[in-house]
């Protein structure tokens, strides 16, 4: 957030005591340090030039080399982006020296003119801001006279040429950018693969100010501040006049809105927060005035505290959603800014209780605080927001929430080659995936959180922090720029005016609210009570806690229910398909694997029988319905012994029979062994090796209910079966969850976990490099603490402040909808087609496999693309890497 706070509110507020020692705070501060060295340097060691760090594979990610992930590789440019987004945090964490030889790799290694698509709205936050972050940076530090005295502007040259190669996106009638842009050939010609989108987000269209305004006024260009400008007037004009929101999504060449719902999350957040910045940065009322008309609104419609939940423009007393995303944790933030203490505390609360719930915030959320998605992408947003408040309050409880975010990371994040995103925060699972913003937001708000004024090298407050916590100063209020619109005629004070008119406004008796519309108030009056902070958070801290209820089970009467209900169907039950017969039910079996079902009314014994198969039906469509918006519980496999020691978590899918992972408090631990017969479909012939151990299988030849029983009767403790697809990942596929066979399967008592093929490898090259390898199968990720309990703690462990203990009952495996108790056997209702002109005829299309399974996330999926022979190379060196970290990790530990 902007200096403006710092110097005209954080002076002067209240402190609520030294709860936290200097030393402490030291130590903290020197261990976020320590995180960033890790992060950082494994980047640098295992994936530069590359653009990000894959953690699990101690690899880069090169776009075109790896599966597509979608709207996600947009940010990858084939720009080493990593590196240039982290080039002020280098300076912010006093690493100068690093600094200067990261700037010279980006001068001569880093090419722009890349025959690449890519996203304009993370070009231009992580790119060009980071190279106007490094630009200001290196400026400051030559002004100094001791360090980049050879510094010629060369990283602000480099900012043009990337403002140039975004700007041919602005080629609109309405001035709203198109999404994406080829670095080479710009739009609409044979070779550029882009331009012809007409939708974008309001955010991706609204924040573009801070930095295009910065390139104008650091070069004298007024070219790029002038179409920021335009993309802003555009958005504001299209704005409902009613209730003075706007959408989510719109038709960059019509206005029109693509989506109607509004909040302050994913798609409109950082058009919220460049209003009011730029008008720090750039000294506009007209920004300000915009930014307090939209805020009046939110607070009247989205805000209801402490939850900010999405609404209709066109009628925004009506919810739009019953979820939150984890990208309005900025908001708090925000609100500090804006002065608005009161719902900042009360919102980062509510943030904070669903974060200890889960160890990390989930990227949505019900509005009773369960996950409804699980993935956490080490975003940083929360600690953004706990550091602004932190300074706003000086309450020391905000320190013990970075601690918290701090101990999590390191407990649950941290792997030998960086910090691994989770893929479930109920399991601890992890996704291969470190992305830019964690080295250049994270660790730039943890520092500050923890770090004394002498501890910078330079002034924070001289400089605005933009989406992306890049430093830009606040001297560029002052440089050439474009004119402002003709509307606009009274210009914002200089900060010092602006300062000294804030400052009287503090001496009155009484407080004027009209006042808080321009101005941040004094804490000192707003909290005369040291108390007042946390006697807000008490009520939410109680209302989260009790937010768990169990889903209560309503079993419908007796009367009108088809003989068969569609959830407890099995397609290889003889009795099942004669009821569908006498129904005018028919299965068919498709080349693609698949299994139709269709309903011929004619074709039912009587009358009464064709109803209930069209009740039937009618439930069938129903549950593929609910199965596809249902996120079936994923199970943890976790690598406990050397060199692994529980730092490597595999995401699996469970099975619907056996052992329930979610009610063992330990889980089943043992050592892998591969059955013989690989398939597990016959008896075992190596059962005296499999005695006692987790058996490896693979996926095909019969049914997983089967492959059980043998390795059961071989005195297995469980099962893992791995997927015989080549190439397929949990990155880019659904997660199955194994179903039985048709037959009662209460005598499988074992766990059985499904892997897929790419976490299945993993697993089978460590148990070739190893030998023994040791796992632990459980509902989520344990703590390293409870896993070696009474055993040496191996490599590093940073112990929490409070005693570990084990997790209350709470949401972490709840699901939005409960898992039906029975499914499809050898199918999952994946699509449904239903001819409306011949009503009696109704489809149901299920997916077949060999071994049964139910997915969810049905939408399509690209095949993966894999290089063999690069996987194995990769899988080796990460084993390799894992030796090296070893001594570093015990050597790190000792130094705690």
């Amino acid at each position: 957030m902007s200096t403006l706070l710092l110097l005209l509110l954080l002076s002067n507020s209240c402190r609520l005591g030294q709860s936290m020692s200097r030393e402490e705070k030291l130590k903290l501060r020197n261990q976020v340090v320590e995180m960033f060295d890790h992060a950082y340097s494994n980047y640098m060691d295992h994936a530069y030039p590359a653009d990000e760090l894959m953690p699990l594979t101690c690899r880069g990610r090169v776009r075109g080399q790896e599966p597509s992930r979608g709207d996600v590789d947009d940010a990858l440019g084939k720009f080493s982006l990593t590196l240039i987004d982290t080039l002020d945090t280098l300076v912010l964490l006093n690493k100068t020296t690093e600094f200067e030889e990261a700037v010279r790799r980006v001068l001569r290694d880093v090419r722009l003119d890349n025959d690449i698509v890519v996203s304009v709205f993370e070009t231009n936050i992580r790119v060009l801001g980071g190279l106007l972050g490094g630009h200001s940076m290196a400026v400051m530090l030559k002004d100094t006279g001791y360090h980049m005295q050879w510094y010629q502007d060369e990283l602000l040259h480099m900012a043009k040429d990337v403002g140039l190669r975004l700007l041919p996106a602005f080629n609109t009638s309405s001035g709203l950018p198109y999404p994406r842009v080829n670095l080479k050939h710009g739009l609409r010609s044979p070779e550029s693969r882009t331009g012809t989108e007409t939708d974008t987000c309001t955010a991706c269209a609204g924040t573009i100010i801070l930095e295009f305004a910065a390139l104008s006024r650091f070069t004298g260009d007024p070219v790029f501040e002038v179409h920021a400008r335009r993309a802003l007037d555009f958005l504001w004009e299209k704005r409902q006049r009613n209730s003075n929101l706007v959408g989510t999504t719109i038709n960059i060449h019509s206005g029109e809105w693509v989506r109607r719902d509004s909040g302050v999350g994913a798609g409109i957040d950082s058009y919220y927060e460049y209003l009011l910045k730029a008008y720090i940065l750039l000294g506009d009322d007209l920004f300000l005035q915009r930014f307090n008309i939209h805020y009046a609104s939110i607070m009247k419609y989205i805000s209801q505290p402490p939850l900010l939940l999405d609404v209709h423009i066109h009628k925004p007393l009506l919810p739009a959603r019953t979820w939150m995303d984890s990208l309005l944790a900025f908001f708090p933030g925000l609100q500090v800014l804006k002065g608005d203490i009161r719902p900042a505390i009360e919102t980062h609360e509510m943030l904070y209780q669903v974060t200890k719930k889960h160890n990390f915030l989930p990227e949505a959320f019900t509005t009773d605080f369960r996950v409804h998605w699980a993935q956490h992408p080490l975003r940083p947003e929360f600690a953004e927001s706990t550091y602004f408040l932190y300074k706003a309050t000086k309450d020391p409880y905000y320190l013990e929430v970075g601690r918290t975010v701090l101990d999590n990371l390191n407990r649950f994040a941290r792997v030998p080659c960086g910090f691994a995103a989770m893929k479930d925060v109920r399991t601890g699972s992890h996704e291969d995936r470190m992305d830019s913003f964690f080295l250049a937001e994270m660790f730039k708000y943890l520092f500050l959180l923890f770090a004394e004024e002498e501890d910078l090298t330079f002034n924070v407050e001289d400089y605005i922090f933009t989406t992306e916590a890049h430093l830009l100063p606040l001297s560029l209020s002052t440089a050439p720029h474009a004119p402002s619109p003709a509307n606009t005629t009274v210009q914002a004070p200089s900060l010092p005016h602006l300062s000294a008119y804030v400052k009287s406004l503090w001496s009155e008796e009484e407080l004027d609210d009209s006042n808080f519309d321009w101005t941040c108030p004094n804490t000192r009056l707003l909290f005369p009570d040291p108390a007042f902070p946390r006697n807000l958070r008490d009520p939410i801290r109680s209302a989260v806690d009790k937010s768990c209820p169990r889903p209560a089970i309503h079993r419908e009467p007796g009367m009108g229910r088809p003989p068969l209900r569609a959830q407890d169907f099995m397609a290889n039950n003889p009795d099942h398909l004669e009821l569908l017969r006498r129904m005018g039910v028919s299965l068919i079996h498709l080349k693609d694997g698949r299994v139709q079902l269709v309903q011929h009314a004619t074709q039912a014994v009587s009358a009464v029988a064709a109803e209930d198969g069209m009740r039937f039906m009618q439930e069938m469509m129903e549950l593929s319905s609910q199965q596809q918006k249902e996120q079936l519980p994923p199970r943890a496999v976790q690598i406990v012994s050397h060199p692994f020691f529980g730092r490597v978590v595999l995401t699996s899918g469970p099975a619907q029979f056996g052992t329930d992972l979610s009610k063992s408090i330990t889980g089943v631990r043992g050592f892998v062994t591969v059955a013989e017969p690989y398939s597990g479909c016959a008896e075992l012939s190596n059962a005296a090796f499999v005695q006692g151990r987790i058996a490896l299988l693979q996926r095909g030849q019969c049914m997983f209910a089967e492959k059980a029983r043998h390795i059961m009767k071989a005195g297995a403790i469980g099962g893992i079966v791995i997927d015989d697809n080549e190439g397929s990942s949990s990155d880019t596929a659904p997660l199955f969850q194994m179903a039985g066979d048709g037959r009662n399967t209460d005598d499988v008592t074992l766990p059985l976990l499904f892997l897929f093929y790419k976490e299945g490898n993993i697993l089978l090259e460590a148990l070739k490099e190893y030998r023994e390898v040791e796992v632990l199968l459980s509902d989520k990720a344990r703590d390293r603490a409870s896993i070696f309990k009474g055993e040496p703690l191996p490599g590093i462990l940073v112990e929490s402040r409070r005693d570990v203990q084990e997790e209350e009952e709470d949401c972490s495996t709840d699901q939005t909808s409960p898992v039906p108790a029975a499914t499809l056997d050898q199918s999952h209702v994946r699509t449904v087609e239903q001819d409306e002109s011949a009503p009696h005829n109704e489809e149901v299309t299920p997916e077949e496999d060999v071994g049964p399974a139910i997915k969810r996330n049905p939408e399509p999926e690209e095949e993966p693309e894999v290089d063999k022979d690069s996987s194995r190379k990769s899988v080796e060196a990460m084993m390799a890497d894992w030796r090296e970290d070893l001594e570093a990790f015990q050597q790190m530990e000792d130094e705690l």
